[in-house]
């Protein structure tokens, strides 16, 4: 063997002592128990995952993770697609049920597709793996390393199952074990960044899959076909999978209200690390399942120090309380407040609200922001109230504002801004983008880091005129800026009529 070939069989025979370590032999089972406990576990698939693979199961299951193991154990022809985020182990979880499946005897030819031959290979070493060295495996279903065909890229176990792995383009037809048919199919990092720019590659791609691939299933047996991966660009092999499929889920790595759908192991305070390290387009794309370019409208955004409230003549809260009382997450559905003041030719914004939020909690922000503003400076709360949203504000938002004053003993009144609004996009780029530009429409840097104002920072880096992604909180700026306008406005034509009073009355007395 050459060095670099020592090194790989090194590499390999290490992998398999870690997996023989992490799966130690209860010795001490009689054959009787061995067989109770094993139709035990096979009866409860979350323990025989469990218990087989201790070393991969490391944390608790997140419940979306039980609903897709179980709806892929329970449904012998099927077929799902897994965009879940990078971190939640999607190609994890599907070895476990194609394992699950093919050792209990429900399937019997597995193939599994990848955009290479290299990257099929990479994707099938933990099935190789855990079938040559998992301690448990063999002590419940005894060897399972076939006597012939036993490479990186096919092997076929003693019981006759066989596994393949193949390269998007490659020929797969004719692929059988014995007289069964390829009956479970796997696609797994099947799309690349450079193909989704090509339509004419993915389009070739999509074809081998619905041509070539696909057609190796048997037309009256059950298939399971499972295909994994993000939503890396507007029109990938997965998202016109997922068109098709039974059962699409999409799981990004945290939820409508900004909480990690799997705290057990992705935790806040990680979560929020990767936003600042990358760019947003790269958490969207990567993270939350949203194939976003970066605008190239608002390119400057800066970061400042806010001055002390006293040196402000007023501060406007203005809100944006979008159309739903759902939380769901909508993609141009978010709410919004922000605190903004105005002082020596710049915009302000001092702290921002910007979620998905119920109605409850929308209105809480007001009351939050009038708590942190105190009376140090005089504050006008204004929400926006156009032809659409009147009723809502008059039959639902003012009732609610008038039972959380009674129940809170404060004096929270909200204006409507009652303005006819022209269209959202344009009205958002002809109103802050100069602003931006000049560099006067400052963020807060104390609040750099709350989730709440990177949302908001984080649509006006996305903001296109054609909203490929939520404008609710420049919108609610724009709305905010437009009253600071007219407020300063007043106020100067309240002084320029007293400067000509006096005048008038000084003439009076020569």
């Amino acid at each position: 063997m050459t060095a670099e070939e020592r090194k790989k069989k090194q590499e390999w025979d290490d992998y398999l002592k870690d997996i023989a370590n992490a799966t130690p032999v209860e010795v001490d089972l009689s054959e009787a128990e061995k067989a109770k406990k094993k139709a035990y576990l096979e009866k409860h698939p979350i323990e025989w995952i469990k218990y087989f693979f201790p070393n991969y199961a490391k944390y608790e299951f997140a419940k979306f993770q039980v609903k897709a193991i179980n709806r892929l154990i329970n449904n012998d022809d099927w077929f799902e697609v897994l965009s879940w985020s990078r971190e939640l182990a999607k190609s994890t979880i599907v070895m476990f049920v194609v394992l699950y499946r093919v050792l209990t005897g429900r399937n019997h030819n597995v193939i599994l597709a990848s955009a290479t031959q290299d990257a099929a290979i990479r994707l099938l070493r933990p099935y190789k793996a855990n079938l040559e060295a998992n301690g448990r495996l063999r002590a419940f279903y005894g060897e399972l390393v076939g006597k012939h065909t036993w490479t990186d890229s096919e092997f076929v176990l003693s019981t006759g199952a066989s596994f393949l792995g193949i390269g998007a383009g490659n020929a797969p037809r004719g692929s059988r074990a014995e007289a069964v048919r390829p009956d479970i199919l796997l696609l797994d990092d099947f799309d690349t960044d450079a193909d989704c720019r090509n339509k004419t590659i993915l389009d070739k791609k999509w074809e081998w899959w619905e041509e070539a691939f696909y057609p190796t299933k048997s037309v009256s047996e059950p298939t399971l076909i499972i295909f994994c991966g993000n939503l890396i660009a507007k029109d990938t092999c997965v998202a016109r999978a997922g068109a098709k499929a039974d059962h699409h889920d999409i799981i990004n790595i945290v939820d409508k209200d900004g909480n990690s759908v799997w705290p057990e192991k992705n935790k806040p305070e990680h979560i929020a690390r990767i936003r600042r390290q990358i760019s947003t387009k790269a958490f969207q794309q990567e993270y939350m399942n949203n194939p976003v370019s970066e605008g190239k409208i608002f390119k400057n955004l800066p970061l400042g120090k806010v001055p002390p409230l006293k040196k402000f003549r007023f501060i406007v809260v203005y809100g944006d309380p979008a159309y739903s009382n759902s939380k769901a997450d909508k993609k141009n559905s978010t709410k919004a407040v922000t605190a903004m003041g105005f002082l020596k030719g710049t915009y302000y914004i001092l702290k921002a609200f910007c979620a998905h939020a119920s109605n409850d909690e929308y209105i809480e922000w007001f009351y939050t922001l009038k708590s942190i503003l105190g009376d140090s400076v005089p504050v006008y709360f204004i929400q926006e109230n156009n032809t659409l949203q009147n009723p809502f504000f008059e039959q639902v938002f003012m009732p609610m504002v008038r039972e959380k004053n009674a129940l809170k003993g404060e004096n929270l009144y909200i204006r409507g801004d009652d303005r006819k609004k022209g269209d959202k996009a344009t009205r958002i780029e002809a109103n802050l983008e100069p602003v931006d530009r000049e560099g006067r429409l400052v963020f807060n840097e104390d609040e750099k880091d709350n989730p709440h104002m990177m949302e908001l920072m984080d649509q006006f880096k996305m903001f296109e005129l054609h909203l490929p992604y939520c404008a609710d909180g420049p919108d609610c700026v724009e709305g905010g800026k437009y009253t600071i306008d007219q407020k300063m406005r007043e106020v100067s034509a309240t002084v320029d009529t007293v400067k000509v009073d006096d005048l008038i009355d000084k003439r009076n007395r020569m």
